[in-house]
């Protein structure tokens, strides 16, 4: 499946973005999904997952609260709503798909076959 993350710009701190990653070449369906991210200097990061079922979901501490990951499947494509975004927010922002993954390795980026190439996401103070 290939992955296309779109969406990311420049927000002031306390503004929103939605992020969209659309896949072709085979459904969504059944796909656990993630978002990461990768600030300069930095390692990437966990942000947000959805279970292929869409009945699980899990945040990093860091956005818990203020990002909401969803999906459609209609329309293959996973979005990640970010509000109250924050200076700290800034980075490049990946999405992931996986059909194998256990969920307790949802966080770790090894997990995921498949890869998005990314969006910028810069927020100004």
């Amino acid at each position: 499946v290939q992955l296309q993350a779109s969406g990311g710009g420049l927000v002031q701190a306390g503004g929103s973005l939605r992020l969209s990653c659309a896949a072709s070449g085979r459904t969504f369906r059944g796909y656990t999904v993630g978002w990461f991210r990768q600030a300069p200097g930095k390692e990437r990061e966990f942000v947000a997952a959805m279970r292929w079922d869409s009945r699980a979901t899990s945040y990093a501490d860091s956005v818990k609260g203020r990002f909401t990951i969803s999906r459609d499947d209609t329309e293959n494509t996973v979005y990640l709503q970010m509000n109250s975004m924050q200076p700290d927010d800034t980075a490049i922002y990946f999405c992931a798909a996986d059909n194998r993954i256990i969920w307790s390795s949802i966080s770790s980026s090894r997990a995921y076959d498949y890869w998005g190439q990314g969006t910028q996401v810069t927020v100004s103070s």
